[in-house]
């Protein structure tokens, strides 16, 4: 609750510019301390995840006794359960709970497209029903399949929470902005949970139409200027406790963002799937060595007000746990340290043997109608053997969005394979060269040699993406694409570019790159046009030995014809292909990995065409 109200218009480029340079001044890691002269009127349980991204089944290989929707589902029921009843430190006061998620809640993969495949309505909409949330935000991944599989996944509840994004219009989407109509698509919404009101605005990252695919759903960056607004517009009507849900992708984002405005009383942040956790909670196997910070972060909002942030690890690994007692006025006057923190989801065994603890059976409904069709769409998926590897294929998301490496140029060459296949019946080039960022890599892991399924594809290959052709693309503004997947590879450029995203790295297929970190990152403006010149380019080399880069300058030529998909031709991850006309060959690049196993390679990935960290197509120089 704020004590004055401050109207502010500050641009939320402004605010990502800045955030990483000024998050170690805001207090971080501070709990909201008790003020003695105030009494806790109201607790308020804030149940919270982000980031589920579809993985309803468990949180892995290796972890099977951790996670999933099922079991997500009935650690909610307990917390929720416990938050009104069972002893409590303050006699008196009311008590309330909230469940809020912070975006991302589908993502494309193998787990999702079984959903696809299966219709209306998809699993992990039937999941987020069960599970119950009283206010959603919205995500990048969740605009991955467009805004017309958004609309089929609000079509699938029987009876929808509010979905809240305040930086969003829908309205060039008719189907999305009849949601929009119909009150479930909204800035904000008002939970009334024993008797208070408690206000909810949601907010997406502004780089969105860079890094999914929202067609005419327009993303405004005036991040500062609309959370104040509806904050004011909140309290004109009476609401006292406001809780902001966004996704700016790094909790540094929305502490920054808190120290422009005020009146707001709790921050879950996401997008960033940074684990926030204290010395004594329990966490999933292997995340010690990962947590990001105490939980709850604390930053000071332009009234001088310390406000908590807070955000989960996804993959429905946690649920997150903030309780705030507010006073008469709305003032969070206590963050009860003891009850707060990240939840593990937990069942079956711990150490192989011992029982979990903290271990939750599945609830009857999610396991039966969402984890077990999942289930036996997955294991359909890996029967289907299509390909031998004899080499570990690297996925790993350190390595696709950093380096060269074999999977990465397996999927670089698929795209370059179908496009000289289909050339002739589409009217196109054959292809000179294929780019593949390496965002568009999505396994996130090293898969052993042997047997390759039609499951590890979906894993690798999961989005809508549609191989295209782009013919004539000239040199100098290929070296601008070339400069863009090397314009965010270093810590530095994330601050001088509030745009940057590492998945822009490409792997590529037809051409060598060699590249140097020591010249200046490129940076573009909104509509991929250069702002600041990159020089990290060294030289570029087609297979046949054609000079189109050396010693960083262009060398004179004939344009140049790249295979790629849809979404980077469209300008995707900042690939300034500017317009460019091009043509989608019918094919997905999952389809297209698929086929080039089965045919383009006979079904074997063989270790001299595909050795363990490439083949020098990418050379990082000093």
């Amino acid at each position: 609750m704020r004590t004055s109200p401050v109207a502010r218009s500050i641009r939320a480029l402004a605010l990502l510019l800045l955030a990483s340079a000024l998050v170690a001044g805001l207090g971080v890691g501070s709990a909201v301390a008790k003020k003695p002269e105030s009494t806790v009127d109201f607790w308020l349980t804030v149940l919270h995840n982000n980031d589920g991204e579809s993985q309803v089944v468990d949180a892995g290989a290796g972890l099977e006794d951790f996670g999933g929707a099922a079991r997500f589902t009935a650690l909610v029921d307990q917390l929720r359960a416990s938050a009104t009843t069972g002893p409590w430190p303050q006699r008196g006061a009311k008590r309330g709970e909230v469940m809020i998620s912070s975006g991302d809640n589908f993502l494309a993969g193998p787990e999702f497209n079984v959903g696809l495949q299966d219709g209306v309505p998809f699993y992990d909409t039937i999941a987020m029903e069960l599970i119950g949330y009283d206010a959603v935000a919205l995500g990048n991944h969740d605009f991955d399949f467009g805004p017309d599989v958004l609309a089929d996944f609000l079509d699938g509840y029987h009876d929808p929470p509010p979905y809240v994004s305040a930086n969003l219009d829908f309205s060039g989407e008719p189907r999305l902005q009849a949601y929009v109509d119909a009150g479930v698509l909204s800035a904000s919404t008002v939970v009334r949970e024993r008797g208070e009101s408690i206000g909810v605005i949601g907010l997406e990252t502004p780089n969105l139409p860079f890094v999914s695919s929202p067609r005419n759903v327009v993303v405004s960056d005036d991040l500062a200027a609309i959370v104040q607004s509806e904050v004011d517009a909140l309290e004109a009507s009476g609401v006292t406790k406001i809780i902001l849900a966004s996704h700016l992708q790094n909790i540094s984002n929305e502490i920054e963002l808190v120290s422009m405005v005020d009146g707001v009383d709790v921050v879950i942040a996401g997008g960033g799937d940074e684990l926030l956790a204290n010395p004594d909670d329990l966490l999933i196997p292997g995340d010690a060595g990962v947590v990001f910070g105490e939980y709850p972060q604390t930053a000071t909002d332009s009234d001088g007000t310390s406000v908590p942030v807070v955000t989960t690890s996804g993959d429905y690994k946690y649920v997150g746990r903030l309780v705030v007692g507010f006073d008469k006025a709305g003032n969070v006057v206590e963050v009860d340290a003891e009850r707060s923190g990240p939840v593990r989801v937990a069942t079956g065994t711990c150490n192989d043997t011992t029982p979990c603890d903290d271990t939750v059976e599945p609830d009857p409904q999610v396991q039966a109608r969402v984890v077990d069709p999942v289930v036996a769409g997955l294991e359909d998926l890996a029967s289907d053997v299509v390909g031998t590897s004899e080499v570990a294929l690297d996925g790993l998301r350190g390595s696709v969005r950093s380096v060269e490496t074999n999977l990465g140029n397996l999927v670089a060459d698929s795209q370059k394979w179908w496009g000289e296949q289909a050339a002739a019946s589409f009217g196109v080039p054959i292809p000179d060269i294929a780019l593949q960022n390496g965002g568009g890599i999505r396994n996130n892991t090293v898969i052993p040699a042997g047997d390759i399924t039609a499951l590890d594809t979906f894993g690798i290959a999961p989005f809508p993406n549609f191989i295209s052709v782009v013919p004539d693309v000239p040199r100098d503004q290929l070296k601008e694409i070339l400069e863009n997947t090397v314009a965010c590879t270093q810590p530095a450029d994330f601050t001088v570019n509030p745009l940057c995203g590492s998945g822009r790295f490409a792997q590529v297929s037809g051409l060598s790159v060699e590249w140097s970190a020591s010249g200046t990152g490129q940076v573009l403006d909104g509509d991929g046009n250069v702002v600041t010149a990159g020089t990290r380019i060294v030289s570029a080399v087609l297979d046949d030995g054609t000079d189109l880069v050396s010693g960083g300058s262009v060398v004179p030529g004939p344009a140049v014809t790249v295979a790629t998909s849809d979404f980077l031709a469209r300008g995707g991850d900042q690939y300034p292909f500017r317009g460019l006309p091009f043509t989608t060959l019918g094919r997905t690049y999952q389809q297209t990995l698929q086929s080039f196993i089965e045919d383009g390679l006979g079904g074997l990935i063989s270790a001299a065409d595909y050795p363990e960290g490439g083949e020098g197509r990418i050379a990082a120089l000093p």
